[in-house]
């Protein structure tokens, strides 16, 4: 899929573009990483994409050193580092993403990882809610024209807002991506309508990124007019990590792909017609005067 044409607004429903979120419930494991890329390409899946971070750039010094019991370690530092994945690795799950064909990017959380990333020549960048507001970040993404998905949880209108100028400025292609940073987010909190709110004020395309359970609330989303749909993906809910609870295993990823490809086969044409189909049905059923 054409991603600069998928940042047009359009009202193509055909378009629906649906990223797996691996993040990084890979757990470090490039093993896991890459069957999440298998999985994802099997299912139906456009994209797969992870995240990359300098947790040295990230994190203060003081939080890294606090007490944190994981797999790796006992403290932040070690848990941050045991959920990276290598430079080499990323180069490697690039290629294989290549080779299976299935689009590949990471969301950096910081400049020298997006760096990284860029020279991976990913298809789009993603822009984490988490850094809507930092504008030197967005400046840096902007600037390097790549499409990209702006997640917008966390923040106010005025930020989305400061984030939009700062694309059009430099004819960057985006959208923008309703989503609730909460994890996993109850239904009551999805405020799905304002997908079209999004589409009325800044007439851009917008997509939608769930971390809710379940497939029927994403659905929605794209009966909104979502054209981009990320849901958290994972091998295995039990396994360790924050991102797992929000995250789809293999059967529900599969519902929700299957259920966004029929999307445009049940919408029709909204022409009343009286098909041949119907006639038939009708000289059984109708009552017919002499």
């Amino acid at each position: 899929m054409n991603l600069i044409d998928l940042c047009k607004p359009s009202n193509n429903i055909n378009d629906i573009y649906i990223i797996a979120e691996a993040g990084i419930n890979h757990n470090g494991d490039y093993s896991i990483a890459k069957r999440l890329c298998s999985e994802a390409k099997k299912l139906g899946c456009d994209s797969i994409k992870f995240q990359k971070r300098n947790v040295d750039l990230v994190y203060s010094r003081n939080y890294l050193e606090q007490t944190r019991i994981s797999p790796w370690g006992n403290t932040q530092r070690d848990q941050k580092l045991g959920l990276e994945l290598s430079l080499h690795e990323f180069n490697q799950i690039a290629e294989f993403c290549k080779e299976i064909e299935i689009d590949f990017s990471a969301s950096a959380w910081d400049l020298e990882s997006l760096e990284l990333i860029e020279s991976l020549k990913p298809k789009y960048h993603k822009v984490a809610s988490a850094f809507i507001t930092n504008l030197e970040f967005l400046r840096a993404v902007a600037k390097l024209q790549r499409p990209t998905f702006i997640s917008t949880g966390m923040c106010e209108l005025s930020d989305v807002d400061n984030a939009v100028e700062i694309f059009n400025s430099q004819n960057c292609p985006f959208i923008l991506m309703h989503t609730v940073s909460t994890y996993p987010t109850s239904i009551e909190n999805l405020n799905l309508k304002l997908i079209k709110f999004y589409q009325d004020r800044y007439k851009v395309n917008i997509g939608y990124s769930g971390h809710e359970t379940g497939v029927s609330t994403t659905l929605f989303a794209v009966a909104m007019g979502a054209k981009v749909i990320e849901r958290h993906f994972t091998l295995d809910r039990s396994m360790y990590g924050s991102d797992q609870s929000a995250s789809l295993e293999l059967e529900g990823m599969q519902k929700l792909v299957a259920g966004i490809r029929k999307y445009p086969k049940v919408l029709g044409n909204g022409v009343k017609t009286f098909s041949n189909v119907e006639k038939e049905v009708a000289v059984k059923l109708r009552y017919w005067e002499n």
